[in-house]
C-alpha cells in the first residue's frame, strides 16, 4: 500500500503542477479508498496493542505469557510505525486537494 499511495502522491503532484482540470473528483475518491484502508489499519493496530497489554498483564503467571508478549511487541511496533506513516500520507493527499482546488497549500 506504501508504494500505491507514494506513486499515486507523485501522479497528483505533477498534475497539479501542469494545472489539470477535473482532479477534484478523482482525488476525493481515491482518499476515501485510503481512508478505509486507514481505517482497518487502525483496527488491526488496536486489536494487536490490546493483546499485548492482556499478555503483558498475564507475565506473572506463565513464562509463555512473557514469550507472547515479547512476539507481539516486535510486530506491533513496527505496524504502529505504518500506520503512522500512512496516516501522515493521507493527510498529505488532503493538503494536495486543497492546493488542487484552491490554488494553494494550507500547512
Amino acid at each position: 500500500m506504501k508504494e500505491y499511495i507514494d506513486f499515486y502522491i507523485r501522479e497528483v503532484e505533477e498534475k497539479i503542477k501542469n494545472k489539470e482540470n477535473n482532479l477534484e473528483k478523482e482525488m476525493l475518491i481515491k482518499i476515501d479508498f485510503f481512508n478505509k484502508e486507514r481505517l482497518i489499519h487502525l483496527i488491526i493496530t488496536l486489536f494487536y496493542a490490546s493483546f499485548t497489554v492482556i499478555f503483558i498483564c498475564h507475565i506473572k503467571d506463565s513464562v509463555i505469557y512473557f514469550i507472547f508478549a515479547l512476539f507481539m511487541i516486535c510486530f506491533l511496533i513496527p505496524y504502529i510505525i505504518y500506520y503512522f506513516k500512512l496516516e501522515a500520507r493521507i493527510k498529505y493527499l488532503y493538503k494536495l486537494y486543497d492546493q488542487n482546488k484552491n490554488g494553494d497549500v494550507r500547512k
